[in-house]
């Protein structure tokens, strides 16, 4: 079968989720058997320092996989000057198709006009509103999107807002959740070691969230849910634990300190392997106020983990309210207290709620199922573009 050659532009200094699903994508096709092409790859991401000496977390993790990478030197984050690097890039590289995952990365395709020459889909992951930074990435995106021959998004809302916020018609954009692979399951003693570095007590319970710390994640929700639960059932004991770092961790510290439960919330910072804390956790919770596909439900459901989640974004593509999760309104704590006690108190709940959600992790979200499901836009988009 004949091979695909990718160049994919990825801005990331870390594994972040983007990254993870790039690279997991790449390590799938390699791991397929022979009905699937052979997908030849290349990545372009960019170095802030200038020199590229020292590679990020990202750049080692890529080069591992046996990725060719290529690291552009930048002075700024929409720094103009790294076009004719990439143009001759491109040019060297003769790529089928080129790829791209982020608002500077669309950008700069659409500003060298590389799209025309070659076949171009975009990722999409999401709108944040949250400041006039992001505002303006948006309106970045509006004039970088339209030129791509394939959009490809998280979820079906993104897509319905997408279409609208760009002008591109539905019939461009193509709806891919992301997909995870299954961990091999945490030993005993890494769990109890984890358990008393944190100082979670024997029979205390462990409520895990997991993620950025901004606005949109809502975990002052979570915060005032946990602190009504401790109230109005003084006798379950657990500890809140928060996985992440972000611009709202100072004001989230500071909500548990007035409301005078330091002991019972765990603020850990940036990790970067979670699977251990999932391990931990009895009952996992997103109370996010928007989403696409989070990466963060994937790996709880893939740990066997039950999930409270608010029913925004994709997630309600993901998962069925009492059937593979406990799905709540957004801006809602009450709601959000009620169902973390049904999942801390019900074991046949939870035993159905895990079950059905591990199986949509085999059938559904499966690396294989991803890949082949890109495979096919990518063929269809390389096609086209032969065509006309």
């Amino acid at each position: 079968m004949a091979s695909i050659k990718l160049l994919t532009l990825v801005e990331a200094t870390t594994v972040n989720a983007v990254a993870k699903t790039v690279l997991e994508f790449y390590r799938t096709a390699r791991d397929l058997s022979a009905d699937f092409p052979v997908i030849e790859g290349c990545i372009v991401t960019f170095d802030r320092q200038g020199d590229g000496a020292r590679p990020n977390d990202f750049v080692i993790a890529a080069r591992e996989l046996g990725l060719d990478v290529e690291v552009i030197p930048e002075r700024r984050r929409f720094d103009l000057r790294v076009i004719p690097a990439l143009r001759g890039i491109v040019e060297a590289r003769r790529s089928d198709l080129i790829i791209t995952n982020s608002v500077k990365s669309h950008f700069l395709i659409w500003r060298s006009r590389l799209w025309r020459k070659q076949p171009w889909v975009a990722f999409h992951h999401g709108y944040t509103d949250t400041d006039r930074k992001m505002r303006l990435y948006n309106r970045l995106d509006r004039w970088s999107l339209p030129h791509a021959d394939r959009l490809v998004t998280v979820c079906h809302a993104f897509a319905q807002e997408l279409s609208g916020s760009t002008g591109v018609p539905m019939e461009k954009i193509s709806v891919q959740h992301n997909a995870i692979q299954r961990q091999p399951p945490v030993s005993s003693d890494v769990i109890e070691t984890l358990r008393k570095r944190l100082g979670i007590g024997e029979s205390e319970r462990v409520v895990l969230s997991v993620g950025r710390l901004s606005r949109e994640k809502a975990h002052q929700d979570l915060i005032e849910a946990c602190k009504s639960l401790r109230e109005t059932k003084p006798e379950v004991a657990f500890k809140l634990i928060i996985v992440g770092d972000g611009p709202e961790r100072s004001r989230l510290e500071a909500a548990v300190e007035s409301k005078e439960s330091k002991a019972s919330v765990i603020f850990t910072g940036q990790v970067n392997d979670v699977h251990s804390f999932y391990a931990i956790a009895d009952v996992f919770v997103l109370p996010s106020h928007s989403e696409g596909s989070p990466n963060v439900l994937l790996e709880a459901m893939a740990a066997n983990l039950p999930i409270v989640a608010t029913a925004v974004g994709g997630v309600p593509e993901m998962l069925a309210d009492h059937e593979s999760a406990l799905l709540v309104p957004p801006n809602d704590p009450p709601s959000l207290a009620t169902a973390i006690s049904s999942l801390l108190g019900d074991k046949v709940l939870v035993q159905r709620l895990v079950a059905n959600a591990g199986a949509l992790v085999d059938t559904r979200f499966d690396p294989e199922t991803y890949a082949r499901s890109l495979v096919k836009i990518y063929r269809e988009v390389i096609e086209r573009r032969r065509v006309h």
